[in-house]
Parts: structure tokens; sequence; C-alpha cells
């Protein structure tokens, strides 16, 4: 095997840590290959509801799902989250003991809680149905969503060990399981009973998960030593300590979301928000498997190191470098080809949401920037810092759009989502350097540079509407994947490269001139 370079590295990062490049590239790859096969195993599923039941029946099961996701969100109290952070800590102090421990706290706070929130859904169907259906003609339906929101409660209270142990291949497994699973023994329930079957389906849907998830987290052998009552009571609270700060997290994103639509419909008309809603599920399918990726392995390896602040840093910065490899050339391409995109996926009459596209699209390349740093914050457990980053997020994002949103139209929802990530850019940047002492790569400030001046320079063109433009762009699309292909292939090392995938980097001109570094640069 060839020598190792190691270049100058910044102070606080550690000289002795080997390279994690190729362990971020194969999550990356097995999270976002799980993640493609299920958004085809969930377009599918869509397209067979809405040839079955119909405009109205698809809209019902949205409904649904929004119930069932917002009642989970709540009785969840972020224990999935946080037991992640704490099963993984555990797992890199080396004591089985206190994995086994700390596992099985997790799982019974998941059944506690998942049956909590079933009761209370149970209990308060009747309002909830009359409130989101304007009668109680649903109450039935909710009732039986409680068993959705007890199913997917256990499943994550099973997938936190799964993941907490970075067994990031059988995380992929049995997402990808479960959903196939559940869409194929939930079409004959729609078939047979078409609206009345659609809660069942859903049911069903949640069972699949939770039987992968059980199957795959009983792989995993675990000793669970006896502990006296006051050791779980004091588990048990910090779980919830720090899982009700990933609650609130996930509300706020939540809550946002749901005024922005109420602004551009009050502002605008209904129209306007489903111009906003296609662009923002466009923006966010390509980014949404780096994210996965950061969630999947980066959180827990950054978790079993969250007080070794160097080596923090380190994996900051590497993960940082590879998610704007990764997602640069993503976001152009979505700039470059965004009439077409849109055109193709939805219909020509879509060309209105170009250009919050656009908008949102920038504002994921800063949302690319800022969840690497972000994650230091949740590793290290400090849930008023985390609280604070994502009120101060909500409070930007809508405040720019109730001002931006009525003068200058739809477009002023994209700025507003890119005004926030850029705020919060510099807002996580400045926590994390009194947390850790943190501070950029001298190479990550030049990929940075790189990819944010390509971008910005890509969208000035578009503005003009022309063919050269677009032309333009595709070139600066090509030079920049090539750039991101050569050097991931240089950090991962030639050697750990599988053989087909050589012969097409010989092709594209790429040799095997560079070795990997050790260290984010």
């Amino acid at each position: 095997m060839p020598a190792v370079v190691t270049p100058a590295v910044p102070e606080n990062m550690s000289t002795k840590t080997p390279n994690s490049y190729g362990q971020i590239l194969r999550s990356t790859a097995w999270v976002g290959g799980s993640s493609a096969l299920n958004i085809v195993i969930g377009l599918a599923r869509n397209k067979i509801t809405a040839m079955l039941l119909g405009t109205s029946g698809f809209g019902l099961a949205g409904m649904f799902l929004s119930v069932s996701s917002f009642t989970q969100s709540i009785a969840g109290m972020g224990v999935s989250s946080s037991g992640v952070r704490q099963i993984a800590a555990a797992s890199e102090s080396g004591d089985e003991g206190r994995v086994g421990f700390t596992a099985a706290v997790v799982r019974r706070t998941s059944v506690v809680l998942g049956l909590t929130g079933a009761l209370i859904l149970v209990l308060v169907s009747r309002p909830v149905s009359r409130l989101t259906f304007g009668s109680t003609k649903y109450q039935s339906a909710v009732w039986v969503l409680s068993f959705c929101v007890l199913l997917n409660l256990l499943s994550a209270g099973q997938a936190a060990l799964i993941q907490g142990m970075r067994r990031i291949s059988d995380l992929a497994k049995m997402s990808v399981l479960g959903s196939l699973f559940g869409t194929v023994g939930s079409i004959p329930i729609l078939y047979l009973w078409r609206d009345g079957g659609l809660v069942y389906s859903l049911v069903l849907v949640s069972a699949s998960t939770l039987a992968c998830s059980w199957y795959y987290s009983r792989k995993i052998k675990i000793i669970c030593p006896k502990v006296s009552i006051s050791a779980v009571v004091a588990e048990t609270r910090a779980l919830l300590k720090l899982g009700s700060a990933f609650m609130m997290s996930g509300l706020l994103m939540m809550g946002s979301a749901y005024v922005i639509r109420l602004i551009l419909m009050r502002s605008i008309d209904l129209s306007a928000v489903g111009l906003y809603q296609a662009a923002w599920t466009l923006a966010g399918l390509y980014l949404s498997t780096i994210l996965q990726a950061m969630g999947a392995d980066f959180y827990p390896r950054l978790a079993a190191h969250a007080e070794n602040h160097s080596e923090c840093n380190r994996l900051v910065n590497e993960q940082a470098r590879v998610g704007m490899l990764l997602a640069g050339p993503g976001v152009i391409g979505t700039l470059v080809f965004a009439p077409s995109v849109l055109s193709a996926i939805y219909a020509p009459k879509f060309a209105g949401a170009v250009d919050v596209l656009r908008w949102l699209c920038m504002g994921v390349a800063m949302r690319t920037v800022s969840w690497p740093i972000g994650y230091i914050i949740m590793a290290k457990g400090r849930q008023n810092l985390l609280i604070l980053t994502e009120c101060s997020w909500t409070v930007v994002h809508v405040g720019l759009a109730l001002l931006l949103v009525p003068t200058i139209g739809i477009r002023g929802a994209g700025m507003a989502f890119f005004g926030a990530y850029l705020f919060q850019v510099f807002l996580n940047y400045w926590l994390v350097r009194k947390l850790t002492g943190f501070r950029w790569s001298a190479e990550n400030l030049r990929t940075m540079s790189l990819y944010l001046g390509a971008i910005l320079v890509v969208y000035c063109a578009l503005v003009t509407n022309a063919l050269w433009a677009v032309i333009f762009g595709a070139i600066i699309l090509l030079v920049t994947a090539r750039y991101s292909l050569k050097t991931l292939a240089t950090l991962v090392g030639w050697h750990e490269i599988p053989p087909r995938v050589r012969s097409i980097l010989v092709r594209l001109g790429f040799h095997p001139t560079a070795e990997p570094t050790s260290l984010a640069a």
C-alpha cells in the first residue's frame, strides 16, 4: 500500500486519526441507495393510490399521514434521536453492559411513549376528526391511526439501537424492506376496500417497518445487566431532556413550513402554495440522501467523540467536505435544468415555480454547509443551544417571508429560505467556535468558495433566460462534477475504488497520481 501523505492541518485538528473519507462515502452510498429505492417505492405507492382512490382519496391519505406524523412527533419526545446519541456514546466506551442498559431504557421508553401517544389520539379522536375533516365522520379512522403511532414509535426505539451501533447497512435494508413489504401488502387492501381500507393500509406499512426493525435489531447481541430503579430513572430523564429539544426542533420546522404556506395562500392564492410545494419537494430530493447519511452514520460517530474536541472538529471538516463535493454539482444541475425538471415531473403549467426552486436550491447549498457544524451542538447534548438555533432560524425564515412575499410574490418565499440558512451558517459557526474551538479547514474554505461562487455565477447568468446561459451553466456543471469526482477518488484512495469505477475514472482523464489524505486538509 502506498505511503499516506499527511498535509499540514490546523492546530485544532488531530494528526493521529486515520482517514475516514471512505467510511463517509460508504455510509452515504448505503443511505443514499436506500433513500433512492424508498423514493421509487413511495412514488409507486402514491401512483397506485391515486389510480385506485382518485384525487379525493389521495388527499385523504395525506391528511391521515399528517395526523399520524404530528401525533408521533409530539408523543415520541425526540427519544429516538437522543437514544442514538446515548447508545453511540455507550458503544464507544466499550462497556457492553452500558450499551445493553441504554438500549433497554430506550426501547422501554419508546413502548411507554407509544402507548401514551396512541391512547391520547384515541381519546381526542372526535375533536381531531372535526378539526381536520370538518365533521366526526372519520373519528373511527383517527382511532385506528393510533396503532400507526404506537407501531412507529416502537420501530423508532429499535432503529435507535441499529443506528447508534452504526449498523448502517442493516439500517438501510430495514428501511427499504419495511417500505417494500408495506407497499405490497397495502395494495390489495386499497383495491378491495378503496377509501375504507386506506387507514388499515397505513397501519400495515407501520407494522412492516416494525417487523423489519425488530429483525435487524435482534441481530445485535447485547447484554443487559441488572441495575437499580434510580439508574433507570436517571437514564430516562437524560433521554427525555435531550429528546425534548429534538422534538421542539422538529415541531419548529413543521410549524414554519405550515406558516410559509399560509402566508403564500393569504398573500397570493392557493395555486402559489402548489407551486411552492412542487419546488420544495424537488429542491430537497437530491440533498435528502446526503443529509440522511449525516444522520445515519455521521451523528453517532460524532456523538461517540463529543468530548474530544480535536477529533470532533476533524470529523465535521471531513463530513462537510464530502457533503459539499456531493451536493455542489446537484445544486448547479437543478439550477440549470429547473424548467425541464418541473415540466417533466409535474406539468408545463408549473413553470411559475422555476425561480422559487432556484432560490430554494441556493438555500439547500447553505444548508449543506450549516448542518455538519450544527451536529456538534446535537452531539454534545446542548439542548438549550439546539432550541436557540432552531428558534432563531424559524424567526428569520418566517420574518423574511412576511416581509418579502407580499412585495415580490412567490419568489420571496424562496429568498426567505435562502436567507434563513445563510443566517444559520454564521450562527452555528459562532456557537461551535465557542464550544469546541472549531475552524474550517483551508481545503474546505477553498471548496466552499469554489461551489458557492459557481452557484452564484450560474444563477446570475440564468436570470437572463437566454440559451447561452443554459449552455454556460451546463459547462459549469460538467466542470464541477468532474472536479468532485476526482477529488472524492483522491480522498478515498485509488486502491479502495471498485475496478469498474476505476476504469470510468481513467476514461474521464483521472489517473492514480495522488494518494488519499489522512485528514481534512
